[in-house]
């Protein structure tokens, strides 16, 4: 009697604690990104939308109207259920796999308000004129350079690296960015990249160095081309 009694309490016991195990694993599987959600894993999709021509709002970490538009013609083209919502099938189209935590995440990075500030003031010197995408495509170029091992590995690092920016050399790194120039740098810290990856720029019109040219050149945007 004492065994049959024993073995009712260990069963029960597994019953229990497979009951409270089931909603937090059940939670982890159906994580999904909607309209509310932040963070990085929604910049992410940003990006992607943006970069493939589906969303053309700020890539903010912010799950709004914008995004879920954008979602919902992605799913739309690709043949999925127009919900407007990121869950598996959707992340698995985009390339994308979600994280319990995806939500949550804060939006910018490490990345401080100094760090932002001179990133765009950086823009402003180097880029002001340009096509918006291009100056987002020049901060781009400064963070890949920042997450490059062949590079210094901050912000401020990369910038006033000896001879990397013509700029710095002349001093219009101290003039001040406009409201365009500081948004193109929060964009670029949000992981917007118009140029995939490219660790370099140059307007080919003014160019003096043989070396940039040997770079392989993967785009141009306004002026200037953007090399790996």
């Amino acid at each position: 009697m004492k065994r049959i009694l024993l073995g009712v309490i260990l069963v029960a016991f597994c019953v229990v604690a497979v009951v409270a195990f089931l909603p937090q694993t059940l939670g982890a599987e159906a994580e999904v990104l909607k309209n509310g959600s932040t963070g990085a894993q929604v910049k992410t999709v940003q990006t992607k939308l943006k970069n493939w021509g589906y969303y053309t709002g700020s890539v903010d970490g912010i799950y709004g109207p914008k995004t879920v538009a954008a979602v919902k013609y992605f799913q739309r083209v690709n043949g999925l259920t127009q919900d407007g919502i990121v869950g598996a099938k959707t992340a698995a189209a985009m390339g994308i796999t979600l994280t319990s935590s995806s939500s949550t995440s804060s939006a910018g990075g490490n990345y401080s308000s100094s760090d932002s500030y001179l990133l765009a003031k950086c823009i402003y010197a180097e880029a002001r004129g340009e096509p918006y995408t291009g100056q987002v495509a020049v901060g781009a170029v400064i963070l890949n350079r920042v997450r490059s091992s062949k590079f210094p590995n901050s912000i401020a690092g990369v910038i006033y690296q000896p001879y990397a920016f013509t700029c710095v050399s002349v001093g219009q790194i101290n003039l001040t960015p406009d409201a365009n120039a500081k948004k193109a740098a929060q964009d670029a810290l949000n992981g917007w990249d118009p140029t995939g990856g490219c660790l370099y720029y140059y307007n080919p019109a003014t160019a003096t160095s043989s070396w940039i040219w040997s770079r392989t050149v993967m785009l141009s945007i306004g002026k200037h081309n953007f090399a790996l």
